[in-house]
């Protein structure tokens, strides 16, 4: 679940996005100050907009929402008050992880693209990586499906030439770090660092 809150650029209006998949047809449906997104085909609900919400509980943010649970609560409050009948389901594990490349072998359908299968913790996911830095046993930075890049890019489960990819190993540019190396290749962490502690950004 991601959150985006712009006060000045956009009014008092809360983004609730509950998917990172890409919908092929929105449909809208308003309840006193909450617009409920809906897939059209489907029914599901991909989202909502939170208006006036500043009268619901203070936000101070400007872009990305950091999703606490005292936040996640009160939000599901604002839906109660708005009769909306539907229960969060809030995944509060980090985005932004550390992790170890397990192993690494060459895209059968691209030259210049690795498969990577990484450890972050809990669990191991299949990544396509086209840094040319990337080797088995290093530590990196993973940007988990359903995370929010500083650029505002999310990342998605995604298909590159033929093959899936879950994830994303991360160059300390895209990660908005800074002293950013200009040249191509991913962040490589320290050895100590443990697979699947969060890193901050």
């Amino acid at each position: 679940m991601n959150l985006f809150y712009n006060a000045a650029g956009v009014g008092d209006v809360l983004f609730v996005q509950l998917t990172t998949e890409r919908p092929t047809e929105v449909v809208c449906e308003r309840k006193n100050d909450v617009a409920i997104l809906k897939e059209a085909k489907t029914g599901d609900i991909i989202g909502f907009n939170l208006f006036d919400v500043s009268s619901y509980f203070p936000l101070a943010a400007n872009g990305q929402v950091e999703l606490t649970e005292e936040l996640a609560e009160q939000f599901q409050e604002a839906l109660r008050k708005n009769e909306v009948e539907f229960e969060l389901d809030v995944d509060f594990s980090p985005k932004f992880v550390v992790g170890y490349v397990k192993e690494k072998e060459k895209h059968p359908n691209a030259d210049k693209l690795n498969i990577c299968q990484v450890d972050v913790g809990e669990d191991t996911l299949q990544i396509v990586c086209g840094a040319p830095n990337v080797e088995a046993g290093q530590k990196v930075v993973v940007a988990k499906v359903g995370a929010v890049m500083p650029s505002g890019m999310i990342i998605r489960d995604a298909e590159l030439r033929g093959v899936a990819s879950s994830g994303m190993i991360c160059s300390a540019k895209e990660l908005n770090l800074k002293n950013s190396p200009e040249e191509k290749g991913i962040l490589v962490l320290d050895e100590q660092r443990e697979a699947g502690e969060a890193f901050q950004l």
